[in-house]
């Protein structure tokens, strides 16, 4: 891919608090609050749920990128002055943990995500990346957890799926010491995929996502679906099963079946090949 291509992107739906972008194939969802260093509020990841919700149904997109605006931030987590009793206080006044939905929508969604992750990423913002199908960094990233120092912890997919990247020990370090971690000290210990310059984070980005582009889809989302699978107990092996029968539907043994209940007759499966 040509390294200076220009990239136009093109809004798809105007958000409050993020940006919702597509370029030739590819979707971007990028919070946009860089003056709290891209922290999420509800209505944040209320938009969020939204957007890869469409992502997931248009057949035009075929990868997604989630990043933060400006230089210095990916995501810092949740924002804390909106943070109560019960979780975070959307303007209805209600207590919540909705991100929690958005991570389940990102494992969900039968196409790769990418994190592009611009600086810091904290907190919840750690786990977002890291439960994103890949990551990619630029050399002032900044990852880590916090939650102990601030009364918080994600015992869920921070914890259980981050140990699947890192490795116990250093999950454990990560969360009881709550320190910093360079973006090259991410790379050796196996939780990002690369690390570039912040001048060619995007350019890189989209070119993975070009290589992408180029794979089989039908592979591509079953493959997540195997991985998740053995991750994500029934949930996952319903979704998995789910994108089996899918296959299953495009089959000529399968439309048989159909065919014979609408013609009012006996299918004729003895027709189909039996595969050892």
């Amino acid at each position: 891919m040509n390294s200076n291509l220009k990239i136009d992107w093109i809004p798809i739906k105007k958000y409050k608090d993020i940006l919702f972008l597509f370029w030739e194939g590819i979707s971007k969802i990028e919070i946009n609050r860089p003056w709290c260093h891209n922290a999420f509020r509800v209505e944040t990841v209320n938009e969020m749920i939204d957007a890869i919700s469409i992502c997931s149904v248009r057949t035009d997109i075929d990868v997604l990128i989630i990043t933060g605006s400006g230089k210095k931030s990916f995501c810092s987590g949740g924002d804390q002055t909106t943070r109560g009793p019960g979780g975070y206080f959307g303007k209805d006044g209600i207590p919540r943990l909705n991100i929690l939905d958005f991570y389940k929508k990102i494992k969900e969604i039968p196409k790769p995500v990418i994190a592009m992750v611009n600086g810091y990423s904290i907190g919840g913002g750690h786990v977002l990346h890291v439960v994103c199908d890949l990551t990619i960094a630029s050399e002032n990233s900044i990852f880590g957890q916090v939650g102990p120092k601030v009364g918080s912890f994600d015992g869920g997919l921070g914890c259980s799926y981050l140990a699947r990247h890192i490795g116990q020990k250093k999950t454990r370090e990560m969360w009881f010491l709550c320190k910093k971690y360079t973006a090259e000290e991410a790379l050796k210990m196996g939780l990002i995929n690369k690390v570039v310059t912040i001048e060619k984070l995007e350019q890189e980005t989209i070119k993975w996502c070009k290589i992408i582009q180029k794979r089989s889809p039908m592979c591509l989302r079953m493959i997540k679906r195997c991985l998740n699978a053995e991750l994500d107990g029934q949930h996952g092996l319903m979704q998995l099963a789910g994108d089996a029968t899918l296959m299953f539907y495009l089959m000529e043994e399968s439309q048989e079946g159909k065919k014979a209940f609408l013609e009012k007759r006996d299918p004729n499966f003895k027709k189909f090949k039996k595969f050892l």
